[in-house]
């Protein structure tokens, strides 16, 4: 799985959002900025954007994915 494949999956799963990654396709980090974790818990946002990926983590495609989620006010 690429980067872009990978980003273009969180962008369409997390309303909203503007994805940032780097790594390779099985071993990444993110970024993901959105409006729609404003009042969110922590793992709640990681939640979130793991469940837009978790097929893919299940079947081996993706390894490992580090995230960061914020809102636009916490990433200015």
């Amino acid at each position: 799985m690429t980067l872009d494949e990978i980003q273009a999956k969180l962008e369409a799963g997390v309303e909203g959002s503007t994805v940032t990654m780097e790594g390779d396709g099985c071993n990444c980090s993110t970024l993901v900025v959105s409006p729609i974790f404003e009042g969110m818990s922590l793992l709640a946002r990681q939640k979130m954007v793991l469940a837009t990926v978790r097929e893919n983590i299940d079947s081996g495609e993706l390894h490992a994915l580090s995230i960061k989620a914020r809102t636009p006010a916490e990433n200015s």
